[in-house]
């Protein structure tokens, strides 16, 4: 029987953290290393969209503090 890949996310998204977390660093590490050019350049684009919004205003930004505080709160609860 084949599982399609909606189920095998399911049962992936069903593990603890850390399993999860080891089964993306295997995911990760068995994409074809030529992918990784273009995947890098998939990231500079997006990080080049991401600076010019904020330089337009476009995008309101986050004190670095803010968002350490926020996270650090979400995490204790």
């Amino acid at each position: 029987m084949s599982l399609t890949i909606e189920q095998i996310a399911e049962e992936a998204l069903s593990l603890p953290s850390e399993a999860r977390a080891l089964l993306a660093d295997r995911l990760v590490e068995s994409l074809d290393p030529l992918e990784d050019g273009y995947i890098r350049q998939l990231w500079v684009a997006e990080a080049r969209t991401r600076r010019d919004d904020v330089r337009n205003g476009l995008v309101k930004t986050i004190p670095g503090q803010e968002v350490l505080d926020r996270v650090r709160k979400s995490v204790t609860r």
